[in-house]
């Protein structure tokens, strides 16, 4: 089957789960996964997913690592990430943007050196924060 046919027969089958009422997502579901959904999942929500669950089956799911990073921050076990000197962080706060370089020595902000982005972030939100929280690379 060549992939423009293959492409419409997935568009029909998605355009079909679209179009079921509540009855027809359950028991779609039942015969997608083998068994019936959790209780109170909305039509909507059972659709969405059984589109993606079809579409993985059909088209590949997501790769091995994928999965393993989907799953450490779904546990909240994100590794941190390592700051290369170089870099820039940008961080908007209150209407007003902040800007910080990744240095061998810590970081700078408007000419001043800093230790640690978490004294960054205080100094800018006057309240502890988690630094590489508050810039958004943990």
């Amino acid at each position: 089957m060549d992939a423009t046919r293959a492409d419409r027969d997935l568009a029909k089958v998605f355009n079909g789960i679209e179009h079921l009422d509540r009855l027809g997502c359950l028991e779609r579901w039942r015969e997608v996964f083998g068994r019936p959904p959790p209780k109170y999942l909305s039509p909507q929500f059972m659709k969405r997913v059984l589109i993606w669950e079809l579409q993985n089956r059909e088209l590949g799911g997501l790769s091995v690592k994928a999965e393993r990073r989907l799953r450490q921050i779904a546990l909240g076990k994100t590794p941190p990430a390592a700051l290369k000197p170089g870099s820039h962080l940008v961080r908007e706060w209150n209407g007003r943007t902040y800007q910080v370089e990744v240095a061998d020595c810590g970081f700078i902000m408007n000419g001043k050196t800093w230790r640690s982005l978490s004294a960054i972030a205080k100094h800018i939100t006057g309240a502890h924060w988690s630094g590489p929280r508050f810039f958004g690379v943990q």
